[in-house]
């Protein structure tokens, strides 16, 4: 019997003919997560509930559903599961779920708190450093393993600036952007060999004898980086769609072709070709641009074209106006996402989804910051934007930009959280309940979608 309770007040949302059927009354499972997850997760649900009550007048109302991840999982399952497999299933069942931060390890050691995220090589009875008794060997990371498990291969990350907002560059309102990275290929399937093993030893024979390959250093530790046809073409596939589907003018495919050009570099070729043959009569090449159309760019069309990663991430800071959509690799994207995001404020406005065929987890992008945890202070503004793009995602259109509306109005007011009150003349700083409230009052109304 599963752990989690189904509301008996909702119903399942259907997926047909590659889209997603919404009934009036989702259920939506979820998770808090660790650290200020639960701070974070009760401002979000307030903010969203209070959107869709405004914006449907008791027409529909999400059923969420909690179900367990990270510690909750330690709580509820034993003490060695923080990714249960309910819960993995829950989400593929639901179709549609939102989640708060988990702890994710890095390192050597064996063991990690999951309260304050102490790295531990022995397992005591409780944490030195918190005293909590939650702890579970050092695993790996649980978001990449919902990625994997439920096949989420693009991670979605709008970025754009509210007005308002403190942020270190000119013209922040001039980034306004759309991150596509893949999701489960490149560095994220975790195909590694540690350095003095047996296993990195036949490695490295096979590389350097057998494939006559060099490696610098014969005390390596190995890595092996795959990227597919399949992955790469429809993660850029997705990106194009979305591109047509919001009128947006361009998809940018980001890559390091000009160095690694069997993967990377077959990551553009691979974009190339699924734009030229699945999108022909919606989009125009670069090179077609300046070959065929004088550089002037035909009405009604999306221009493809693709840039170096090092040069992508200068010309977000000199030229940012000159992008749109970006379609990268795994570690491509996780580089350029954050220092994108940074442009506009950080992380704590920060929203992201990891995205596959006819299922969808909508997520906070930063980590747990385990110190603040239970001090109703951070900043929750990442986690409700990614319910912004889940109530996009679900149809609910006027819901999502009611939610924007109080946001925008709530920063303007200069009525903030720590991290942006730190940063604003004569700004005053609210708790993260306090945003969150504030957010609602500042929604106004409208009228009832039809």
């Amino acid at each position: 019997m599963a752990k989690y309770s189904v509301p008996k007040n909702g119903a399942k949302i259907g997926y047909q003919n590659g889209k997603l059927t919404v009934p009036d009354n989702p259920i939506i499972p979820f998770f808090p997560g660790d650290g200020t997850g639960p701070d974070i997760w009760k401002a979000t649900k307030v903010v969203l509930d209070a959107a869709v009550e405004k914006a449907y007048k008791g027409k529909r109302k999400i059923a969420w559903m909690e179900v367990f991840a990270g510690l909750t999982a330690l709580q509820h399952y034993d003490k060695d599961t923080v990714l249960p497999e309910e819960t993995v299933a829950s989400f593929k069942e639901y179709r549609v779920g939102l989640k708060g931060p988990l702890t994710t390890p890095a390192g050597s050691f064996k063991f990690v708190c999951l309260v304050c995220a102490a790295e531990l090589m022995d397992r005591p009875a409780s944490c030195p450093k918190c005293k909590s008794e939650w702890i579970t060997p050092r695993f790996r990371s649980v978001n990449v393993g919902l990625r994997q498990k439920l096949d989420l291969y693009a991670c979605v990350r709008p970025v754009r600036w509210f007005k308002g907002v403190p942020c270190p560059v000119k013209a922040p309102e001039k980034l306004d952007i759309v991150i596509f990275r893949e999701n489960t290929e490149d560095i994220y399937a975790g195909i590694e060999f540690e350095q003095g093993t047996k296993e990195c030893r036949e490695v490295y024979d096979f590389i350097t004898q057998k494939m006559g390959k060099k490696v610098p250093f014969p005390d390596s530790g190995l890595g092996i980086k795959p990227i597919s046809k399949t992955g790469s073409q429809r993660l850029i596939r997705m990106a194009i769609a979305y591109a047509i589907a919001h009128q947006k003018p361009s998809v940018t495919i980001v890559h390091k072709g000009n160095i690694q050009k069997f993967t990377e570099g077959a990551f553009r070729d691979w974009g190339y070709e699924v734009a030229k043959t699945e999108f022909r009569d919606r989009i125009v090449t670069e090179a077609e641009l300046w070959d065929q159309h004088g550089g002037k760019m035909p009405a009604g069309k999306v221009l493809i074209k693709d840039r170096i990663a090092d040069q992508t991430f200068q010309q977000l800071l000199l030229r940012p106006d000159e992008y749109s959509v970006l379609a990268t690799t795994n570690l491509n994207g996780d580089y350029l996402s954050d220092a994108a995001v940074a442009q506009v404020g950080g992380l704590g406005i920060g929203p992201g989804a990891n995205i596959g065929d006819g299922v969808a987890i909508f997520e906070a992008t930063h980590g747990t910051a385990p110190k603040y945890t239970g001090k109703d202070m951070v900043n929750p503004g990442s986690l409700i934007l990614s319910g912004v793009m889940m109530l996009e995602h679900l149809g609910w259109q006027e819901a999502a930009d009611l939610v924007v509306k109080g946001l925008e109005a709530t920063i303007q007011a200069k009525t903030v959280t720590y991290d942006f009150e730190r940063q604003m003349t004569g700004a005053t700083k609210l708790k993260c309940s306090e945003f969150g409230a504030a957010i609602v009052k500042n929604m106004g109304s409208v009228a009832v979608a039809a």
